[in-house]
């Protein structure tokens, strides 16, 4: 299996736990859960391949990348009582698939013949897009919405590996850069809660 791949199921299947994990918590039945799961899995990267016309989507055209976040979906909804404790680590999941998916994304969007700055913004898209549709989906605003280091750590490490892979770096090594950038600043952002900015005067509610 391609390792580009092979990072692709890991980040659909990290992001489907953590879309599982919300609709435990939310209490939704077996549906509703592997909605979220597939939802937070796949949205991301739908998206991204309709922007870059790589169409039909990667998620339409292999059966692996339906059925990774179908069990991770299963798996969380069989195992909910023992996954319900890692509730608190649903963020840690979430960070750990934004790593993943916007090294992938920015990529992908390069072999398609993008450029590194819009690669870029498409490792992000790649990254955000699955996130933001669970959180509606859940009825809750969208974390890149509220103030918290999401979408810029994203962009950041989708950035670097959008750079590397123009100079023709080895992929291991783009993915180790970027995704470790976006990973370490995301969780120390939590960490530490970080927010990004806000307009001079405004305060949270």
């Amino acid at each position: 299996m391609p390792l580009l791949v092979t990072i692709d199921l890991l980040g659909i299947f990290v992001f489907a736990i953590s879309g599982a994990l919300v609709a435990v918590r939310k209490e939704l039945d077996v549906f509703g859960v592997l909605v979220l799961a597939g939802t937070t899995g796949l949205g991301g990267g739908f998206l991204r391949d309709v922007l870059i016309d790589a169409t039909p989507p990667a998620a339409l055209t292999d059966w692996r990348y339906l059925l990774v976040p179908v069990g991770a979906g299963l798996i969380t909804f069989s195992f909910h009582p023992a996954l319900g404790r890692m509730e608190p680590y649903v963020h840690v999941f979430d960070a750990f698939g934004l790593a993943l998916f916007c090294v992938t994304g920015a990529i992908k969007a390069m072999e398609y013949g993008v450029g590194p700055a819009p690669a870029a913004l498409m490792g992000m898209v790649t990254g955000i897009g699955g996130g933001m549709a669970r959180d509606l989906l859940a009825g809750r605003v969208p974390v890149v919405f509220r103030g918290e280091l999401y979408a810029i750590p994203a962009l950041a490490g989708a950035a670097v590996v959008a750079t590397l892979h123009w100079f023709e770096q080895p992929i291991w090594l783009a993915a180790v850069a970027g995704g470790g950038l976006c990973l370490v600043w995301r969780l120390v952002a939590l960490r530490r809660n970080w927010q990004a900015p806000l307009p001079s005067g405004s305060s949270s509610v």
